[in-house]
């Protein structure tokens, strides 16, 4: 038995597709690609699909990856893609389907694009100058306070028009290890100095691994 490892995009209106819809939209479309995925065995049987850090909803990404299993001798993953990519809904782009050479706990950090609208860059600059920014960070075991500051200690902004940009690289790890979400700044950023949710984006460009090897 091998893994297999699918990557794709999750853009655009796939953005607002929570996890637990888009296991059941990947369930619903392996089914009906024919592709020879495991089943798990039991009185229900499914077919055996992970995904590796899954976005906060509203999130973009450019690398996304789930992974399923399958027996078959010949799977002839290199087909996977143009078989898959019909049944998927608007956004979401089958990039590859893999053997998986390394395990998703190897996954350590990510990087991410953000877009504000250019009237945050004085919300920036405070956030830049402050000593501390302490937001509510919500976890398995309940909530805790955090300084950003020690995680986000500075933002270099590029102002393009109506809009700015900045890039994030933050902890993304599994199970016990410390994961965090563009989301905490931009929480913070709205709460203290009222900026428009709705003018906010962010995109996740690429995964890392302890060694800082792109993850795929």
């Amino acid at each position: 038995m091998i893994t297999v490892r699918i990557r794709f995009e999750k853009t655009g209106e796939a953005a607002y597709i929570s996890l637990l819809d888009l296991q059941r939209v990947f369930h619903r479309i392996l089914k009906r690609s024919g592709l020879p995925v495991y089943y798990t065995q039991g009185f229900n049987p499914h077919i055996y699909l992970s995904f590796a850090c899954p976005l906060s909803l509203g999130q973009e990404s450019l690398c996304e990856c789930c992974e399923v299993k399958t027996e078959a001798e010949d799977p002839q993953l290199d087909t996977w893609c143009d078989v898959l990519q019909p049944y998927m809904p608007r956004g979401i782009k089958v990039l590859s389907a893999q053997q998986a050479q390394n395990k998703v706990a190897e996954i350590d950090h990510a990087s991410y694009l953000v877009t504000l609208p250019a009237s945050a860059a004085a919300a920036l600059d405070a956030y830049n100058a402050a000593e501390n920014a302490m937001v509510v960070k919500k976890t398995k075991r309940g909530q805790k306070e955090l300084d950003l500051k020690t995680i986000i200690p500075h933002v270099e902004y590029e102002q393009a028009g109506e809009q700015l940009q900045f890039n994030l690289v933050l902890p993304c790890g599994s199970g016990e290890a410390p994961n965090y979400n563009p989301a905490l700044l931009l929480g913070y950023l709205q709460q203290q100095y009222n900026i428009p949710p709705w003018l906010c984006s962010v995109l996740r460009t690429k995964l890392y691994t302890k060694n800082n090897e792109e993850f795929c």
